[in-house]
């Protein structure tokens, strides 16, 4: 087990199926804000379901595509981190995010992506790292022009959710670009 620093009380380490428990009063905590955007919330609306998500992502650990990370602040899980999708053969990631309310605005999942980004670029090679994001989205677009991404384009009316067809953001980070301008963002 291990846990990184992020500063101000408040620690990045893995989430795991044991945790289902603590990760569903988290949800319970954030379901309203979170499903704002991310079906996250709906796909985890009791504790079979919680645990269902959380081992996909040990799966996906398992198979090295994937991982999952939560976000304890003052021992409180109040949110995460994922690479969605993590292809090595194409050095290509998806990383994304989730918070409760109380947790928001804090700078907590910039830190946190930072990590990731750095592990996956310097650890593991990947050459692009990817965000996706509603459009309606403002603070995880935030995320990603704090993280110094650029916004690559957006697919129009490309995914439903909740009844309503969603623009989707893609942004993006090469490798180069992030060494080029990481030195200076290290926690």
């Amino acid at each position: 087990m291990f846990a990184r620093a992020l500063g101000d009380g408040a620690e990045l380490r893995p989430l795991e199926p044991w945790q289902a428990e603590e990760f569903l009063a988290h949800m319970d905590r954030g379901r309203d804000y979170i499903g704002q955007h991310i079906g996250l919330s709906d796909a985890t609306a009791d504790l079979h379901s919680a645990r269902g998500w959380l081992q996909s992502y040990a799966d996906k650990a398992a198979a090295d595509t994937g991982r999952l990370y939560g976000i304890w602040l003052d021992g409180l899980l109040v949110g995460g981190v994922l690479f969605r999708t993590f292809d090595v053969s194409t050095g290509t990631c998806e990383a994304g995010c989730w918070l409760e309310p109380a947790a928001a605005g804090r700078g907590l999942v910039t830190r946190a992506v930072r990590v990731l980004i750095d592990w996956a670029v310097e650890e593991r090679g990947m050459y692009r790292v990817e965000w996706q994001v509603s459009s309606a989205n403002t603070p995880s677009i935030n995320v990603a022009k704090r993280l110094g991404m650029s916004r690559d384009g957006v697919l129009r009316a490309h995914h439903p959710y909740r009844g309503v067809r969603q623009d989707t953001e893609v942004w993006s980070v090469l490798a180069p670009e992030w060494r080029a301008s990481n030195s200076t963002h290290h926690i």
